[in-house]
């Protein structure tokens, strides 16, 4: 009786001890999340954001660290983007570099001018706002083009490291794409973007 009470009792420490080392159910599918995915992922998030609107925040993701730089019109937009980034799954850390430029400090005249968030802008390159509140500016059409991007992750534009640049509405896109087929659809889906006035097309197609 006592070495079969000793034989269970090794037996469930071993139980709890492999359960202890068990990566948890969500680790397999956070590992597989890319960081090309997840740097869509975040911008897809902001689009909407009322908060964000004026802002040109840039995205960068490495191993699952995702860095934000650029700029935003409030501490409250800053707070907002740093919560929008830390909900993604697949996230371990966020490094804040944003900058707080009110809308008063903005130079006039160019395509960056916008009114607060649910006016219109007066300028005529952003004379267009979307009805959630958020202006269409730059900082507007690059997370919405990288949002156009994640919805076709999953076919022609998987394993894409696009990297989406705007100023004055005029886009750059660089970086890597798959197949030629990639390509045409990330400058096509760039140019169809509401406010885009032109495309400039540096992207790369990987060598397999």
């Amino acid at each position: 009786m006592r070495s079969f009470k000793h034989a269970l009792r090794n037996l469930s420490l071993a139980a709890a001890v492999a359960v202890s080392f068990s990566a948890p159910a969500w680790a397999g599918q956070a590992g597989a999340i890319k960081d090309g995915w997840l740097l869509m992922k975040i911008h897809a998030e902001m689009v909407d954001e009322d908060l964000l609107s004026g802002s040109n925040i840039d995205v960068d993701v490495d191993k699952g660290v995702v860095t934000l730089q650029g700029t935003v019109r409030s501490e409250a937009g800053r707070n907002r983007a740093v919560a929008v980034a830390k909900s993604s799954d697949g996230v371990k850390n966020v490094i804040d570099q944003l900058r707080v430029v009110p809308a008063h400090e903005v130079r006039p005249g160019t395509a960056d001018k916008i009114e607060h968030a649910g006016e219109k802008a007066t300028d005529k390159t952003t004379s267009t706002a979307k009805k959630a509140g958020r202006a269409i500016d730059d900082g507007w059409i690059k997370s919405k083009i990288y949002a156009q991007y994640l919805t076709d992750w999953n076919t022609v534009l998987n394993d894409s490291d696009i990297d989406v640049d705007v100023a004055d509405n005029v886009v750059t896109l660089s970086g890597t794409v798959k197949s030629a087929e990639a390509k045409a659809k990330a400058v096509s889906t760039a140019k169809a973007t509401d406010g885009v006035k032109a495309v400039h097309d540096n992207l790369r197609v990987a060598a397999q």
